[in-house]
């Protein structure tokens, strides 16, 4: 037992050393380039000289434009046809009719076919005009290069053909419109455009990705000069070749004692800020642990991601963690808690602050639309909101860092349109965090906030004043809650149901009786009437729990009367020569509220309540219940576990005297028509 009391107690320090061991494994022994740079800024290290040799990469945009080049003079590809030639000639030999003697003509037409086909005429012309001027022509297996301006198209060979026959012989072209009726002669030469594209393909994949190497000693960088274009390529080409052979020569075990020491701080600045927003959190275990495997998804995702290339990290869809923690927890304390979970990224991944930033911009655009596009297809907006952000704050990186948009690639983009798309896909493992950690989403609330669900159906059928009591709860714990940055739909949600105990003997609670009827209570002894009022909670979380009610709606019925006594009857009970001691029999058996929301629901119960009592409902008559009633409360110490300040009860006591000071509200009386005045007709 005191093994099991001492888990419980320390349960924050064993699942934070849980977490710091279990990353500190997972992330791989690699050291990180210990050099921040940015073009433009000056170099605030050491002088640094090339401790190795290392080959100096190619720019982006140096690559970009070799590849641009290549696919500018690829050499077309065109496969020969056989037969072509004499078929051509068979066609014309049908239908040409010569006069007597005409071997001559025949002879040299003939021969000018050949002549055509043996240079080619190929079936349509290259789609650009390549510098090299030359095609290559596959015949029999063999590949030779031809110039362009040699070939034939179709209609080319037509015409050359009529005009060496009409300046041979005068006259003869119109022989051979009659022997040629399509007016074209068939190409024998077909564009190959699979065999150009893999040409092309293996031509591109042989692009030599450096351009020139650096040798050991030679001085890359001077202490405060500014970093330029030039500088910066050096720089990332000794970063790339130290990642890739130089790796990381220091002591494992400190590298892993360092990456353990990180982690550690960063979730002790968690904690930190989870005490000061909403100190709560770390009193349920279920909710808190939610926070820490958000914490290890970031982690794991990023060293998984970078093993399989670092520009994947791009697709993987951070923003949606902002998306879970903004369905599950206050708003307020949505983006700080991200901007920490996200944290490890900008320690273990390569650019990882440009990565963090991109993500941080990206959660907090759909944190804010995320609250008016939460449902259905409106979702898919979100992802596009999500989507531009990215894109946006991308472009804006790299007008700052280059300068110039040239190394903006079109990949990129792809890379945030699934992104994106993936923001969506993820969602829905919110409910499958919902059932393993017992929480709820806005989602869920607002489905059972729905008055017509099948509970509370039952109770305004059933218990019809108590179900108009829980409503009239409901909107002063809603708006109290708002006024205080409480969970307003948590609050309502818990007033809408801290009453359903009331459903197994409807008639023995004052608000269903009809008017006019005495109470069942009259006949009964104090202390039987108090059991059976008492006996409402119990009941409550016996039907909240067969219905399947989440425990923080269980909670509410709970604590909405924490220990208070049912004074009514206990004096009942006193009067009638019972024993004061016996005020057990009279105190209800809850637990004292702990949360904002519970304390704002009590107060809210016995404030609507008592109200219904008043027959003075004048602005002071308010006030002096709404006082009266809450500072019992205090005075009764059902508050002391509490987390709400003196100034927040003063605030809901506020909202509380203006809502039922608009219920109450005066009403005209109207005036009656005197005797014997009748009305015209119009």
């Amino acid at each position: 037992m005191n093994y099991l009391n001492f888990i419980k107690k320390h349960r924050i320090y064993i699942n934070i050393s849980f977490v710091v061991i279990l990353l500190a494994l997972v992330i791989p022994n690699k050291g990180k380039f210990r050099y921040e740079y940015q073009k433009g800024r000056p170099w605030l290290y050491e002088s640094l000289v090339a401790p190795i040799d290392f080959p100096v990469l190619k720019t982006v945009s140096e690559i970009r434009k070799e590849r641009e080049e290549l696919s500018s003079s690829v050499v077309p590809y065109y496969n020969y046809k056989e037969g072509v030639e004499q078929d051509q000639i068979n066609l014309i030999s049908r239908n040409l009719v010569l006069p007597q003697d005409d071997s001559v003509i025949t002879s040299y037409l003939y021969s000018l076919i050949k002549n055509i086909y043996t240079k080619g005429v190929i079936d349509e012309m290259p789609d650009t005009s390549y510098s090299k001027g030359v095609v290559a022509i596959v015949k029999f297996g063999k590949t030779t290069l031809h110039p362009l301006r040699n070939l034939f198209t179709p209609g080319e060979a037509s015409a050359h053909l009529k005009k060496m026959m009409s300046d041979k012989f005068p006259g003869a072209d119109e022989l051979i419109i009659r022997a040629i009726p399509s007016k074209t002669m068939p190409a024998n030469l077909f564009f190959d455009n699979n065999t150009t594209q893999l040409v092309l393909k293996n031509q591109i994949a042989n692009i030599s990705p450096t351009k020139g190497v650096i040798y050991t000693g030679q001085l890359i960088i001077s202490n405060g000069e500014s970093v330029t274009a030039e500088s910066e390529q050096l720089l990332n080409s000794f970063k790339a070749e130290y990642e890739l052979s130089m790796g990381f020569s220091g002591s494992s075990l400190l590298l892993k004692l360092g990456y353990a020491l990180i982690i550690l701080l960063i979730l002790l600045i968690l904690i930190v800020v989870i005490y000061y927003l909403d100190r709560q959190i770390l009193n349920e275990p279920n909710r808190f642990n939610f926070i820490l495997l958000q914490f290890i998804l970031v982690v794991i995702a990023t060293v998984v991601v970078m093993d399989t290339g670092q520009e994947y990290l791009m697709i993987f869809p951070f923003s949606v963690i902002a998306l879970y923690l903004t369905s599950l927890y206050y708003s307020r304390v949505v983006i700080p808690l991200y901007m920490i979970i996200m944290l490890p990224v900008v320690f273990i991944a390569t650019g990882g602050f440009e990565l963090y930033f991109l993500n941080i911009v990206s959660g907090a655009a759909v944190f804010y639309t995320f609250q008016y596009l939460d449902r259905g297809w409106r979702q898919f907006v979100n992802s596009l909101i999500a989507f531009a952000a990215l894109s946006l704050t991308y472009l804006t990186l790299r007008m700052v860092e280059d300068g110039s948009l040239e190394s903006v690639t079109r990949l990129t983009f792809i890379y945030f349109a699934w992104n994106s798309v993936l923001i969506i896909a993820a969602y829905p493992l919110l409910y499958l965090f919902e059932k393993i950690f017992g929480l709820l989403s806005n989602s869920r609330l607002r489905d059972l906030s729905d008055t017509t669900t099948p509970l509370l159906s039952s109770l305004a059928e059933r218990a019809p004043g108590t179900f108009h009591h829980s409503l009239q709860v409901a909107n002063l714990s809603e708006s109290a809650a708002r006024e205080i940055g409480a969970y307003a739909l948590l609050a309502r949600v818990g007033a809408l149901y801290h009453d359903i105990g009331k459903m197994s003997n409807p008639p023995f609670f004052i608000e269903n009786l009809p008017a006019g009827e005495s109470s069942l209570h009259t006949d009964l002894p104090g202390e039987e009437s108090a059991k059976i009022i008492i006996q409402h909670v119990d009941e409550g979380v016996l039907i909240a729990r067969k219905a399947r009610l989440p425990q923080m709606v269980i909670d509410f019925i709970i604590t909405h009367h924490g220990k208070t006594q049912v004074g009514y009857f206990y004096n009942k009970y006193v009067n009638s020569g019972g024993d004061p001691a016996n005020i057990a029999q009279f105190t209800y058996k809850g637990e004292l509220p702990q949360t904002k929301e519970q304390v704002i629901v009590m107060m809210a119960d016995a404030v609507e309540a008592s109200s219904r009592s008043l027959k003075d409902h004048s602005r002071e008559s308010i006030c002096a219940l709404v006082d009266k009633m809450v500072d019992e409360r205090i005075n009764e110490k059902q508050l002391v576990d509490a987390d709400i300040s003196i100034k927040e009860i003063y605030a809901v006591k506020e909202v509380f005297k203006q809502k039922l000071g608009q219920v109450y509200h005066s009403r005209l009386k109207y005036p009656e028509r005197k005797k014997g005045v009748k009305i015209k007709p119009s």
